[in-house]
């Protein structure tokens, strides 16, 4: 298959596509949140951007939880789309396509997939022993099970013993074409953490895997076995590509690769790594095509530092908590206060104080107080007419924010998100205390107007800076601080975010022109107060 070269400014990335057997949890949320942002910073850089996300919606734990309801497996899943849908929305996802693995046009893209695979070879009948685990819909080795032989990651749940025939895909085959995939692209796995887990498993010897299930009618038939049904992982994982296709464009893997192919990013949970970083490729490779630029696996959510849980009763909704706190506040704490790629825990009294610490306090009341002396001291409402070449090279938020651009791309780039918002602080947080050390009102009292009037404008531009750099993360009070420092930008707006705020000129310190009317002083972020005890 001849594939178009892939356009320099193109990007693409997926969320998992999330099982539908319950509502949506907040690890769901955590992953989006961060491809939203990933998103919305590469929209910045004036990259066309496809984000997909979506649900797999087949196999044997989808078909028990809609038997459990007394519903046909396609009703429940009709049923429990919306709870993704809807919390996306609340969450502010600006995704673009939603892939659901029960569309006709996906059956079409595995079939003709398993077709080029079935071709190559890689794929026989023979006899699956083991102890499975439905929920994880995997086999899994003895040696990993707990005592009880229940599911390392479903602890309160026992597998199953399985002795039936299945079809299986040659993965011992690939062994040494992904040990040097993996050499020479030693990024494509990350953090370096989750690299080192796959490695260690490649080297322990792959073995081939089993693609397909019997006595299962929830999911797509073997294309040349029709007792048999495909194995929901080697269903779920062309759900990606499916999400490629145009609206009106015909199911076939040639317009689906054409535009969008190879993703440029995998956003999963570091529980189904394997999938994604071993099975995933030499599904690819097997099939003749090029294989996605990175993989990055998260860490796990605890609450109050345990494993959440419906039977610990610690489970954390995502949709109450946006609910009670705002869409950029939950963003926020936990792209802040969680190292990507490491485990992270929820406590709501930290939730709260971070939150109140750095949005309400360090950005919001700055600006809020920065605006009113603006009022107060300068004679129009106006930016003060200073400009950026009145600021000598010395001054500290100058000094922070020349650099500050460069410093946040490149965390926004390793998905060091923790890291960029980190950096973007320790300017407000020095634009506080400039302020506080110059005093402005003081060197008004003294007729010094242009002293007053160069620091209301270092402190203004600081905080236009830290807005535009947080605008991924944190959407909505980016915008309100960008419109009440007079500019017409919603960066909730795709189109007009990327069109009008460049990231090769926004991100610069000392773009505030006095031809902007600042608009009136208002709270971006309200102090949240602790909830009371009962």
């Amino acid at each position: 298959m001849n594939l178009v070269n892939k356009k320099e400014l193109t990007f693409a990335l997926t969320t998992p596509l999330y099982y539908v057997n319950d509502v949506p949890h907040i690890g769901s949320a955590y992953t989006t949140i961060a491809a939203d942002v990933v998103a919305r910073f590469q929209r910045l850089l004036g990259h066309r951007v496809l984000l997909i996300t979506g649900t797999d919606e087949h196999g044997q734990k989808i078909q028990r939880s809609a038997e459990s309801l007394g519903k046909a497996p396609q009703e429940f899943c009709d049923e429990i789309v919306p709870s993704f849908v809807n919390l996306w929305q609340l969450l502010d996802i600006q995704y673009d396509r939603f892939s659901r693995t029960t569309a006709p046009r996906h059956e079409a893209i595995v079939k003709e997939f398993f077709e080029r695979v079935w071709e190559s070879g890689d794929i026989y009948q023979g006899q699956q022993k083991g102890w499975y685990c439905v929920s994880c819909e995997e086999f899994k080795e003895e040696r990993d099970l707990l005592e009880g032989h229940r599911c390392p990651i479903h602890t309160n749940k026992e597998v199953e013993w399985r002795d039936e025939q299945n079809y299986f895909f040659r993965l011992s085959k690939y062994q040494t074409k992904l040990t040097e995939f993996y050499q020479f692209k030693p990024d494509f796995i990350q953090p370096e953490s989750r690299r080192n887990e796959v490695l260690s498993f490649v080297n322990q010897g792959l073995q081939d895997f089993s693609i397909s299930r019997v006595n299962l009618d929830w999911g797509f038939p073997v294309p040349v076995d029709p007792k048999h049904t495909l194995y929901v992982w080697f269903d779920a994982l062309l759900g990606y590509v499916t999400a490629l296709l145009e609206p009106d464009a015909e199911p076939t893997l040639a317009n689906a690769l054409k535009t969008w192919w190879p993703i440029n990013l995998h956003l999963i949970g570091k529980d189904i790594l394997r999938f994604h970083a071993v099975y995933w490729p030499a599904m690819l490779l097997s099939a003749g095509l090029p294989l996605p630029e990175r993989v990055f696996g998260h860490g796990f959510l605890t609450k109050d530092g345990q494993k959440m849980g419906k039977s610990l009763g610690n489970t954390l909704d995502p949709i109450a908590l946006v609910q009670r706190y705002g869409s950029d506040a939950v963003r926020y704490y936990f792209l802040k206060e969680i190292e990507f790629g490491k485990d992270g825990d929820f406590n709501e009294v930290r939730f709260i104080n971070v939150l109140n610490a750095d949005l309400a306090n360090d950005l919001g009341n700055l600006l809020n107080r920065t605006l009113s002396m603006v009022k107060k001291y300068c004679t129009e409402n106006n930016v003060p007419s200073i400009g950026n070449e009145g600021i000598p090279d010395e001054n500290p938020l100058k000094a922070i924010g020349s650099r500050l651009g460069e410093q946040v791309k490149q965390a926004y780039q390793e998905l060091a998100f923790s890291q960029a918002c980190v950096a973007i602080f320790s300017l407000a947080q020095a634009s506080n205390k400039f302020i506080d050390e110059q005093a402005p009102w003081s060197l008004y009292k003294q007729g010094q107007q242009e002293s007053v009037e160069k620091v209301l404008y270092a402190v203004l531009e600081s905080v236009r800076l830290a807005a535009y750099l947080l605008s991924p993360i944190i959407p909505n009070i980016s915008s309100d601080i960008y419109q009440q420092l007079g500019f017409g930008i919603n960066f909730n707006d795709q189109i007009q975010s990327s069109l009008t705020a460049p990231f090769a000129t926004h991100a610069k310190w000392g773009i505030l022109s006095s031809k902007q009317q600042l608009g009136t002083p208002q709270p971006i972020f309200k102090r949240i107060e602790p909830p009371k005890n009962d």
